[in-house]
């Protein structure tokens, strides 16, 4: 079994890469930040405050979020077409901060890292989820990168979108994820720290396998 975690800020080109590599690999890919993004979409939809205590306990009491088949699901729901607007994301990084919601989620996580070998992106895998995990890496690129790559996608799915207001959202949310108290977003000791600025997808990908098959062997 080898499980495999990516960590790094928000359009580093995390879930990209470890889609990827699930596929190279054979093996399965769960996007932690999807997961995070449902959930942040719930909230979203019900209206709540998610700094009330009492109010977000209820919801996630009866909340499911899973991942299977290369989609997010929320309360059965695919929700795939929901969770990458902006709007979306800016929830999705308050509410990550809640000790609550990681609690959740990271367990539902770690047992999926018990059970099978896989490839899990997100903000802290390798620092709180996969803490044991056979291979991780850190990915991060510039601000202005990822503002350019984000920017990209939102053009694709028809969505509006101003570059420096996105690149203005990155940075203010790397700060929050980077300073918040419960699993800060830090690069693990034993991971390898990849620059993605200036390299190309196969680059990127390249240098993750051949970690992987010195490791494997």
């Amino acid at each position: 079994m080898i499980r495999i975690a990516i960590d790094g800020p928000s359009g580093a080109g995390k879930s990209t890469m470890a889609k990827l590599l699930a596929k190279d690999l054979g093996i399965d890919y769960i996007d932690t930040g999807a997961m995070y993004r449902a959930l942040a979409l719930k909230i979203f939809r019900t209206g709540i405050d998610c700094n009330n205590a009492e109010d977000l306990a209820k919801l996630l009491s009866t909340t499911d979020v899973d991942y299977e088949g290369g989609s997010v699901f929320l309360d059965g729901e695919n929700v795939d077409g929901f969770i990458r607007t902006q709007e979306v994301s800016e929830m999705a990084s308050v509410s990550s901060a809640i000790p609550a919601v990681r609690e959740k989620l990271v367990a539902l996580q770690k047992a999926m890292g018990q059970r099978k070998s896989l490839v899990m992106d997100g903000r802290d895998i390798g620092t709180n989820v996969l803490t044991d995990a056979e291979c991780k890496f850190f990915l991060t690129a510039s601000a202005h990168v990822r503002a350019l790559r984000r920017a990209k996608e939102y053009e694709e799915k028809g969505l509006p979108c101003n570059v420096e207001e996105v690149e203005k959202d990155i940075e203010t949310r790397d700060y929050r994820d980077s300073h918040r108290e419960t699993n800060p977003l830090k690069q693990a000791d034993d991971a390898l720290l990849i620059d993605s600025s200036d390299m190309t997808i196969e680059e990127v990908v390249t240098a993750m396998k051949n970690v992987i098959q010195k490791v494997n062997k």
